[in-house]
């Protein structure tokens, strides 16, 4: 009789689930607000009771990127894409609506799904003829290879560019920021890493530019990768680029933006034999601080005025002191229950819907929920707690280290105070840190200065950038 009972309960469960999953089968339209709208489109489909999608980005030039995982519960759905660090959850208000959040890289968006009969057209690809962007014949040799780790389980793609003439030449390694990223850590039709390569060969120095994990040539797990093992295939990359003839093997050096400093830091603690590093917006501070001024500085470019920005800093610190030190989900979950409907009481509501965009138990419990999503996320927590200051210390190699003032993703002020601090107590004897006026986080000449103008200026990066740092190796390296 037991047996016959739970065999019932498993039919019915699965029709209910069957039911639940169909409602989701369409095309789900919805517009993200990260400093400029873009529209988001899933495809789910069903085949044999499992629900798939793929992800259109039709502002982004992207069509057909193939969701990593669609799971279905009642009327709730939460759609997965691991090789952008990327999820969509939501619920069912009506048979056309999925009320729910983006999240990605611990970042959370409300966003609004609706049910459409016809995809938009994904617009052409950004230009890519930036007035920056090089151009072959090139003053240098530029050839595309493919290497691999120890055991071989991980292959790389990657181009190095070489000066004409007899070498060998000082090398560098260049290392992206946050996100999968091509080898020209290319974004909205600008390619600075291709334009930072080229410049720096022109002026003697072979240069070695990789694809991220997931991305072009480049093959790796990346779903619970964190920034330990980026360090790692940063680590395989120097060793190739060590091995190659054309490089003085003394004369070695790390270049990073964003995440990709943090990288250098790692890499370069445990190395003697790197050189030199160049930090392009690295952290100098505790990642936790940095994000939070990362989120006051962008609420502030959406107009959200100071004072509703410092009711919300405290939700934020709780929150980020959740994820950091949670011991499980069950307990951060509370916790994180509790400083949040805290919160909520506590402040106005014109102060919490312009900063979170709750009104209501609903969206309450979709920001809970993303903030949940940042715990179970291990690249986010490892971001989330690091703190530079012991790698600085350990760090035997010469530093130039670069901030835009109007970098709103990696403040300055702090953050290069931070680096100075940091490496004034370790071994680097050769140290210069710089504040550039009138630059953002990718080094461009900005006016607006928001996310939004990254793909609206013609500029990829910064001349007066790229002549200093070659001012600069010239000085402490050739």
């Amino acid at each position: 009789m037991k047996k016959y009972l739970v065999s019932v309960l498993a039919l019915t469960l699965c029709f209910v689930q069957g039911r639940a999953q169909s409602s989701f089968v369409g095309n789900w339209l919805g517009k993200l607000d990260v400093g400029r709208e873009l529209r988001i489109v899933f495809q789910v489909k069903e085949d044999a009771g499992k629900l798939s999608a793929t992800m259109d980005s039709p502002d982004q030039s992207a069509k057909g990127i193939p969701c990593s995982a669609v799971t279905a519960t009642g009327d709730s759905i939460t759609i997965e894409m691991n090789n952008i660090k990327g999820a969509f959850s939501g619920k069912l208000t009506n048979a056309a609506t999925i009320a729910g959040a983006w999240s990605q890289s611990g970042h959370s968006f409300p966003m609004e799904l609706k049910k459409v009969d016809e995809v938009p057209q994904v617009l052409p690809v950004p230009r890519s003829d930036r007035p920056q962007t090089p151009k072959p014949p090139f003053n240098y040799k530029s050839e595309d290879v493919v290497y691999y780790n120890a055991d071989k389980s991980i292959q790389y793609g990657a181009t190095i560019t070489i000066p004409n003439g007899k070498g060998p030449f000082p090398a560098v390694l260049l290392l992206t920021g946050s996100g999968q990223q091509n080898r020209d850590e290319e974004i909205l039709g600008h390619k600075p890493f291709a334009v930072i390569a080229d410049y720096l060969t022109s002026n003697g120095y072979v240069v070695l530019r990789v694809d991220d994990r997931g991305v072009g040539k480049t093959t790796g797990q990346v779903d619970s990768a964190t920034t330990l093992d980026f360090a790692k295939d940063a680590t395989v990359s120097f060793e190739y680029l060590k091995a190659r003839p054309e490089t003085d093997r003394k004369r070695m050096g790390l270049l990073g933006h964003s995440e990709g400093g943090m990288i250098a830091q790692i890499v370069a603690a445990d190395r003697k034999d790197v050189d030199f590093v160049v930090f392009l917006a690295a952290p100098g501070v505790r990642t936790s601080m940095l994000m939070e001024e990362q989120n006051a500085a962008y609420m502030s470019s959406l107009g959200i005025s100071p004072e509703a920005i410092d009711k919300y800093k405290p939700l934020y610190a709780n929150i980020a002191r959740d994820i950091i030190y949670g011991k499980d989900s069950a307990q951060v979950y509370t916790s994180l229950k509790q400083h949040i409907d805290q919160w909520v009481k506590q402040t106005d509501s014109a102060t919490v819907e312009i900063t979170t965009e709750i009104h209501d138990e609903n969206s309450k419990e979709e920001f809970l929920d993303a903030a949940m999503e940042s715990y179970n996320n291990r690249w986010y927590r490892f971001f989330l707690s690091y703190d530079p200051k012991p790698y600085l210390e350990k760090m035997h190699c010469k530093v130039l280290a670069l901030n835009g003032d109007k970098d709103i993703q990696v403040v300055s002020r702090a953050n290069l105070a931070g680096l100075r601090i940091g490496l004034s107590k370790g071994k680097s004897k050769v140290v210069l840190t710089k504040e550039l006026k009138g630059l953002n986080h990718l080094f461009q000449s900005c006016t607006k200065c928001t996310v939004k103008e990254y793909g609206e200026l013609e500029e990829t990066f910064s001349p007066t950038a790229l002549a200093l740092m070659v001012d600069w190796l010239d000085k402490n390296v050739k």
